[in-house]
């Protein structure tokens, strides 16, 4: 089993990434937001999945474990196949779907594209009793530990783990109560804190 990837991002495409791994290119799909995030020529680290099947192995990759955890939840719902469990992950964060399954609500996960209502409605019973409660509101700033998701996905990225940790830091500072929750939200926002530059000439 494949439970991860460290390596230099070779390409990228809307739907998924090349990642070189001791000098194998790993094909490996993922969400176009988390796409987004990654850099050719940047070094990547990414929980991965391993879908395999009689005529196929397909690599499914993710920014933090959690989305891996709800990865799988997600394949073990009758109806739900990998590319759909990635779609519903393409459109809410693991925050959002404990929040449906929660209320019971159904109709985030109609909205995704294969999910009809039948599998959407399956979803949410399925998943009952099965993830952390949703996320509360902040209650003020809150310092992110050097070991957390975002943390490490920017340290994976290529900068210092205490620009990073400074950086997250201060966008939970300056948000607030506004602040996402949820780690590829957050990620993007401190990825566009960063700027394009590498972390090596960022004193």
């Amino acid at each position: 089993m494949i439970s991860s990837l460290r390596g230099s991002v070779l390409h990228l495409s809307g739907g998924g990434a090349v990642i070189e791994v001791g000098g194998v290119g790993m094909s490996v799909a993922l969400t176009p937001a988390h796409a987004l995030s990654l850099r050719v020529g940047a070094e990547a680290f990414l929980y991965t999945a391993l879908v395999v099947r009689e005529d196929d192995l397909s690599l499914y990759g993710f920014a933090a474990r959690d989305e891996l955890e709800l990865f799988d939840l997600l394949r073990g719902v009758s109806g739900v196949g990998p590319k759909s469990a990635l779609g519903v992950l393409a459109q809410l964060s693991p925050d959002e779907v404990a929040r449906a399954v929660a209320d019971d609500d159904d109709g985030p996960f109609r909205k995704v594209s294969g999910i009809g209502p039948k599998t959407a409605k399956l979803i949410t019973i399925s998943l009952a009793g099965k993830l952390a409660p949703p996320a509360v509101a902040r209650s003020g700033a809150a310092i992110v530990a050097p070991d957390s998701d975002v943390v490490t996905a920017l340290v994976g990225l290529g900068w210092p783990e205490r620009v990073a940790a400074a950086t997250v830091a201060e966008l939970l500072e300056e948000l607030g109560d506004s602040a996402p929750t949820d780690v590829p939200a957050l990620l993007r926002l401190a990825l566009s804190r960063l700027g394009p530059q590498r972390a090596g000439v960022r004193a």
